[in-house]
């Protein structure tokens, strides 16, 4: 996890002032890859104590849109958050639990940008997910 001067800088060079909530919400992210918005909320609070819900709703919309978190929600499940940002890397979920893990893309650099139809559209970035039984849930003696 970075340290707070990293985030302090993270925060600077994307033109947002440094508030001990966006830190917060930063650390949680970073500590915490996939958390969804309720659970960032209890490590928020259990740092800096009392914070409104609605204050970390919009501290994870103004990192998001500042490109330093990126939000994913897969088929079915709540948003949740990461800070690993500008990789168009994929996703792997368990239809079990819900686990979420992050998976690199499969061959070269980003072969999923090459759509096999562009429709004039200038293409930057591909959402894949990969779905399947994380470990846990496949063990013989999983619930």
């Amino acid at each position: 996890m970075p340290a707070v001067a990293e985030l302090e800088r993270m925060l600077r060079g994307a033109d947002l002032r440094v508030t001990r909530p966006r830190l917060a919400v930063l650390r949680a992210v970073h500590a915490h890859p996939h958390a969804d918005t309720h659970s960032l909320i209890d490590v928020v609070r259990a740092e800096l104590g009392e914070v409104s819900q609605q204050a970390v709703y919009d501290v994870l919309h103004a990192l998001t849109d500042a490109g330093l978190l990126r939000r994913i929600q897969p088929l079915g499940s709540v948003a949740r958050y990461e800070s690993r940002v500008g990789d168009n890397h994929h996703h792997v979920v368990c239809r079990s639990c819900g686990a979420v893990a992050d998976v690199d893309c499969a061959v070269g650099h980003a072969p999923c940008l090459a759509a096999s139809e562009h429709h004039g559209f200038v293409i930057d970035e591909a959402e894949v997910i990969y779905w399947g039984t994380c470990p846990a849930c496949a063990s013989p003696s999983a619930p």
